[in-house]
């Protein structure tokens, strides 16, 4: 149990952190898991399954658009 915690947090950590530098924003350990996590969130409830094909990789894919899409928004709420 605490593993599987663990491991998400790691992976939302990742994602976060790609995410980041794709869109070229810094947000630090902390707003990397919040990124990646939420991403994952929105990500999964856009596209559904459309990488499902692609397993465990195509469910870090949505995961990491959606962190971008997070990270697009808050740039535009900034501005």
């Amino acid at each position: 149990m605490i593993v599987n915690i663990i491991i998400y947090l790691a992976i939302g950590a990742l994602v976060g952190w790609l995410a980041g530098r794709i869109m070229k924003t810094k947000t630090g350990i902390i707003g990397n898991i919040l990124v990646g996590v939420i991403g994952g969130v929105i990500g999964g409830q856009l596209l559904g399954g459309l990488f499902s094909f692609l397993g465990t990789f195509g469910g870090f894919v949505t995961s990491v658009i959606g962190a971008i899409l997070l990270l697009f928004v808050i740039k535009l709420i900034k501005k």
